[in-house]
């Protein structure tokens, strides 16, 4: 592998922007610089004042293997994370089989090997009665133990009290939340069916799966991580009253730490009348001022992590009726150049961006040597053009599934290059290293 030198660069790390240099040497960044002289052992690339970034770490994606093949693989959608500037991914466990077992979450290791675009890891699933295998679980072994504290699939809804407080009492390591109370939306969906019958759409969805819903779990698992100190990330926020569970201040003093997604921070309820189930998701995209209360929450330090719950599934399953649709979308491709626009939109710092998107999944689950533009530290990096732009057409859909439910939107923000690994995987048109991957590694936290 030859070193390359990337010049002329707005580096954008640890809270700072400043015009420099950075040397690539096999897998490593060896030297990042005012100045750095080139020579004839190094392949130049000439910046020219673009964003230089560390990849996006993506904590919550559902890549649909095993089990779901017409929907998404590990390779398929590895690859559209890398040409989105996302070079590290961690995988969800609602997967046919459930990733429930340590032999479970090794064999999906087994598959990622060698196949997939981006750096990998999986997720142990709670379920109410495997206490055991959680206790067994070793640091390094998974990047987590994830807990559906609501609906989700088989057996993986986790409702029986004396498995979660033997779950939050037990982990070694983060526990990271879905919350939303089933109860509440069993309730509300049989009223909304009385109601509507053959009529309801997906512009239900948030009353559905309500604001109630999410706070009456999210709360409880709060309490239950305070309770018995345990390491606690709750994923997918979507209301204003939640933010109130979650102290302001930096990651690193925190055992209980709290997430948005891309999605969340985009639409509202009212783009449910133009794209009705291809924006239904769980928890649902809420109210205009709900995400408006997301995003200042990020500017407060009271949520930390930015991720996608990347969830694709196919056009025709999509289309069925509001009830029959199954939850979830696809955003590895898009999430980075969404997060550019607000950048450009001005009510999101770059700094604070990078940070939230790179920085802190790496302190919150602890990646070792990646999520930022280090000296020693893995060369996973994203280069960005702030000025240019990225329309979001059919074609350039890389999903299996093959639709995004942003096509037709203009992105102020693009991603030219992304490297894994000290290799470059994309070049701004194609993904030139579709197997580039490596294990993550954690420490801990």
């Amino acid at each position: 592998m030859t070193k390359t030198l990337i010049t002329n660069a707005l580096l954008v790390n640890e809270g700072r922007t400043e015009e420099g240099d950075l040397l690539i040497d096999g897998d490593r960044i060896s030297k990042i610089a005012a100045s750095i002289t080139a020579d004839a052992s190094m392949t130049v690339i000439d910046a020219q004042g673009r964003v230089l970034m560390p990849g996006m770490i993506d904590d919550q994606v559902h890549f649909r293997e095993p089990g779901a093949p017409h929907k998404a693989n590990m390779a398929s959608e590895s690859v559209a994370a890398v040409a989105g500037g996302t070079t590290s991914f961690m995988d969800m466990p609602n997967t046919n089989p459930t990733t429930t077992t340590r032999q479970a979450v090794a064999d999906k290791y087994a598959r990622a090997a060698g196949r997939v675009a981006a750096n990998y890891g999986f997720y142990l699933g709670a379920t109410n009665d495997n206490i055991d295998e959680i206790r067994a679980l070793k640091i390094d072994e998974a990047c987590g133990v994830k807990v559906f504290m609501g609906a989700s699939t088989g057996n993986m809804l986790v409702d029986n009290q004396d498995a979660l407080k033997a779950i939050f009492r037990d982990a070694p390591g983060l526990i990271a939340t879905h919350c939303e109370d089933t109860p509440t939306i069993l309730r509300n969906e049989a009223e909304a069916i009385e109601r509507y019958g053959d009529t309801l759409t997906a512009q239900m969805h948030p009353t559905i799966r309500s604001a109630e819903a999410c706070w009456l779990s999210s709360s409880m698992a709060v309490g239950l991580a305070r309770e018995y100190d345990a390491r606690l990330h709750v994923l997918h926020l979507t209301t204003a009253r939640e933010m109130e569970l979650f102290d302001r201040g930096p990651i690193e003093s925190k055992r209980v730490t709290a997430e948005a997604c891309v999605h969340h921070l985009w639409f509202s309820e009212a783009d449910y009348a133009q794209l009705g189930n291809l924006i239904k998701c769980n928890p649902a995209i809420k109210s205009a001022t709900d995400r408006a209360a997301l995003r200042q929450a990020l500017l407060e330090d009271r949520l930390d992590v930015i991720a996608t719950d990347h969830a694709p599934h196919t056009r025709e399953e999509k289309a069925q009726p509001y009830v029959k649709a199954p939850a979830g979308l696809p955003l590895v491709q898009t999430s980075l150049v969404s997060l550019l626009d607000h950048v450009n939109d001005g009510w999101l710092p770059l700094t604070t961006m990078v940070h939230k998107a790179c920085h802190a999944p790496a302190l919150c689950y602890g990646v070792q040597e990646r999520g930022y533009l280090r000296e020693g530290y893995y060369a996973d990096l994203t280069l960005a053009n702030l000025d240019a732009t990225t329309t979001v057409t059919p074609e350039s859909v890389l999903y299996h599934c093959g639709w995004s439910p942003y096509e037709g939107t203009t992105f102020r923000g693009r991603i030219d290059s992304t490297w894994v690994n000290g290799a470059l995987a994309f070049d701004g048109k194609t993904v030139i290293r579709p197997d580039g991957g490596q294990r993550l590694r954690y420490g801990p936290v």
